[in-house]
């Protein structure tokens, strides 16, 4: 055969026929240009062979003028193989159908765990994930990452400090910590409040202890502010000294700003490409065609398919291209020096903590060398500068 993957699509018969005339029934179908081959002789009046399905309807009309008799005896090909199909097709589309349903439900959100938030802050969550598409029911290809989800609750909840998002084979499971969580006490050895820079007492607040300086009293590092030592000559009792004792302390920052500055900026402009994602090729889906932009940013989001409990090694991947440019903004002398003040009093209170406060500044000196400008500022901070120094026990004898 020439073409035997042909033959098979078209379907083949094999056929056995007997009589006295099978000579002539062979030579016929020849003669008329009917095609067959793997002939097996089996005895004097009887043999076998293989043809096109297509041609086995004329073989009877062959049969009687050859007077030899003839039997279908195995048949193979498409056509065989669709019929059979059809007739099982019941079981079969039952199956197909009974594998997608698990599969369907194995990729689907059964449960949402909180753990660590009181009613109230759990009613929120639950309504912000709902707004989000977290809930029940929900395909997980269609909800945002895991870090997404923390982001939104942690910026959208003023309740929560921290909250934990993990997804665990259809459940959601997330521990949550929050702002007015009640804080264990802490037990606190006897100790003084010392001075831990120098600076100008402008106020204080006292919980435990007994106060050694005043307001406007100047006072150096490891200078005394709050002793843990209670009492008179005849009884004195140690305490754990505690509170706030706040100064005006003194800082100078160098800082720079360049009067031209350039940056990246989104335009607002995206495309979005799906894809599934195999382990040696990505099928792509949705968002054919070029990107059509010259510069952007790549985001991407792959979320893998699971069966029952088993992670298969195909996944549903969305791309997200956002277009970028640059953007060049010119300051002038002016911007510029309230830009690098600005930056000045950032690093301050990076340095500091964001308690800190800036009662003044005043500008001692400032150029522009280079393309920026340079200043040097001093300011007056007002901050607690009190840390306890334990009390040993040969200090109270």
């Amino acid at each position: 055969m020439k073409n035997q993957w042909l033959e098979f699509y078209k379907g083949i018969v094999k056929v056995r026929t007997s009589g006295r005339g099978i000579e002539r029934f062979i030579n016929m179908l020849t003669r008329d240009g009917i095609s067959v081959w793997n002939v097996k002789s089996h005895g004097t009046h009887a043999l076998t062979f293989e043809m096109k399905l297509e041609d086995a309807k004329k073989l009877r009309t062959y049969a009687r003028k050859s007077e030899c008799k003839i039997e279908f005896i195995k048949r193979k090909g498409l056509p065989f193989m669709q019929k059979r199909m059809l007739k099982n097709s019941g079981f079969l589309i039952g199956a197909i159908g009974f594998i997608l349903v698990i599969f369907v439900l194995s990729n689907m959100v059964w449960g949402i765990e909180i753990k660590g938030a009181n009613p109230a802050t759990e009613y929120k969550m639950m309504k912000q994930l709902k707004e989000i598409g977290v809930k029940k029911g929900k395909l997980q290809f269609f909800i945002d990452t895991p870090e997404g989800i923390q982001r939104h609750l942690t910026n959208s909840i003023e309740e929560i400090t921290w909250v934990g998002v993990e997804l665990k084979g259809t459940t959601y499971h997330l521990q949550v910590v929050e702002k007015n969580e009640p804080e264990k006490p802490e037990y606190v050895s006897p100790q003084n409040l010392v001075a831990k820079k120098k600076g100008t007492i402008v106020g204080m607040f006292v919980e435990e202890g007994l106060p050694v300086v005043k307001i406007n009293d100047f006072v150096k590092p490891g200078d005394l502010l709050v002793s843990g030592e209670m009492g008179n000559d005849v009884k004195v009792e140690t305490v754990a000294a505690k509170g706030e004792v706040f100064a005006e302390t003194w800082y100078k920052s160098d800082v720079s700003y360049p009067l031209k500055k350039t940056s990246q900026v989104y335009t607002g402009n995206e495309k979005i490409k799906h894809s599934l994602n195999f382990d040696l090729f990505r099928l792509p889906i949705w968002g054919f065609g070029k990107i059509g932009f010259e510069q952007y940013e790549v985001e991407e989001n792959e979320k893998k398919f699971k069966f029952l409990k088993w992670e298969l090694p195909i996944s549903y991947v969305e791309k997200t291209y956002r277009e970028s440019e640059q953007m060049t903004k010119v300051y002038d002398h002016k911007e510029a020096i309230e830009e690098a003040k600005k930056l000045a009093r950032n690093k301050i209170k990076n340095d500091l903590g964001e308690n800190v406060e800036i009662k003044g500044e005043n500008v001692l000196h400032q150029a522009v060398d280079n393309g920026k400008v340079t200043l040097s500022i001093h300011f007056q901070i007002i901050e607690n500068i009190a840390e306890g120094q334990p009390i040993i026990q040969g200090d109270t004898e």
